[in-house]
């Protein structure tokens, strides 16, 4: 499994000259930077969209999922079960078919080629998701521990202020970062959404820059190691979260 991504880092530092060696190098003997000069020159606008992308993504993931789960596992709204059920379907449906409705969506509205657009449409999967593991979480805080903030006169949006989403760290963590790793990696919703638009991610980069420079692989290996970059940082930073998080409720005591 990590075969493809040493050979990815070993084609980004190895010379233009030598990538077509007919006996391939398994190591860089002669390693050379100028793929990641490229990276610099080229591609730094596309990593600064999909970090604005990526963190906005967060942002409306966390303001809608973690209040639709607070209501669905502790305020026993009508319909919840129903609501439940309908976010695993939006689980299956196809990226592709969301990325067309979306686009006469949006064609209609005029927001085609628009940033904040990619930032919704990123939302609608990570959402679902979100509201998922929020609600297993939410189920395995203690009802006493509510029924306190009553008692001292907490509305139940103080309670979910003060109490719940603190006490839900975890969860909040492991929808935050899944949603980013959705954000940053997407391609089909920044094709289909955002093709025309001066503000493209590095999925987009990386693509154009292999239609542009065919040729230059330890360019194009470089761009896909610098996108990888914040991803394995972020993974590593937050895998006791994230291990936390989504085991959660799966016992019950």
């Amino acid at each position: 499994m990590l075969l493809p991504v040493y050979w990815m880092v070993n084609v980004s530092l190895t010379p233009q000259h030598e990538m077509r060696s007919s006996t391939p190098s398994l190591l860089p003997l002669h390693p050379t930077f100028e793929g990641y000069r490229a990276v610099l020159d080229d591609q730094l606008p596309y990593l600064g969209t999909s970090l604005l992308i990526g963190l906005g993504t967060v942002a409306l993931t966390l303001a809608i999922a973690a209040p639709a789960a607070y209501a669905l596992s502790k305020l026993r709204v009508r319909g919840g079960n129903t609501l439940g059920f309908i976010l695993v379907i939006a689980q299956m449906i196809p990226g592709i078919v969301m990325a067309m409705g979306f686009y006469g969506v949006y064609l209609t509205l005029g927001i085609l080629n628009t940033w904040w657009g990619l930032i919704i449409a990123d939302s609608t999967i990570a959402v679902p998701f979100g509201v998922m593991i929020y609600t297993a979480f939410m189920r395995g805080i203690p009802d006493e521990l509510i029924d306190a903030t009553k008692i001292d006169g907490a509305s139940p949006w103080r309670t979910f202020r003060s109490v719940i989403l603190p006490v839900s760290r975890n969860a909040t963590v492991t929808v935050a970062l899944f949603s980013f790793l959705w954000a940053w990696s997407d391609f089909v919703f920044a094709n289909t959404l955002a093709g025309g638009s001066s503000l493209q991610p590095i999925t987009l980069g990386i693509y154009r820059y292999i239609g542009n420079n065919n040729q230059e692989w330890n360019a194009i290996m470089a761009t896909a190691v610098v996108a990888s970059v914040p991803v394995a940082f972020l993974l590593v930073l937050a895998q006791r979260y994230v291990a936390a998080g989504m085991t959660a409720g799966a016992v019950k005591s």
